[in-house]
């Protein structure tokens, strides 16, 4: 997909989802319900799977967090401030409640292009349980499975460092 193109598509997305609706992404992944579950996947891997092939990778994520952070970059100097952080949570439903905090790994009050970029997404801890990065339609419909009681819920592990 040409810059331009992508470029128009963050523009098109940010004017139909300004309103939008809520999912916390950006956030940790402990707790996450059902419904928050199906909110992730309503809301999310359709926009960033690149290819349309219905498995979302990290590549992909990264590449559209890359976007979306150019785009919300008006100034042009590889950061976001917290004003410029505002485009980030408009971009895109899974974004709308992104802490700034959470990305901004060394807490100086602005977030680089790899603080952002890197920055595992709540999907990738919640779905990808084989940790391969890659988030299958098997997983998914094996993480939609209710489970009966278990022990302690394994910590998800940061795949992207």
């Amino acid at each position: 997909m040409s810059r331009r193109r992508a470029v128009c598509r963050i523009g098109i997305t940010l004017a139909l989802l300004f309103p939008g609706g809520h999912v916390a992404f950006a956030q940790s992944a402990a707790g996450t319900s059902q419904p928050a579950q199906d909110a992730l996947l309503k809301n999310g891997p359709p926009t960033w799977d690149t290819n349309h092939d219905g498995v979302y990778t990290c590549a992909e994520w990264k590449s559209f967090l890359d976007r979306i952070f150019t785009s919300a970059d008006r100034n042009r100097d590889g950061k976001l401030d917290p004003s410029e952080f505002d485009t980030v949570r408009k971009a895109d439903p899974t974004l709308a409640d992104a802490d700034f905090g959470y990305f901004d790994e060394n807490q100086d009050g602005k977030i680089t292009r790899q603080e952002f970029v890197d920055k595992p997404g709540v999907f990738f801890l919640k779905f990808d349980k084989n940790g391969d990065c890659r988030v299958t339609p098997d997983e998914i419909k094996a993480a939609a499975t209710p489970k009966g009681p278990q022990g302690p819920a394994e910590r998800p592990r940061d795949r992207f460092h």
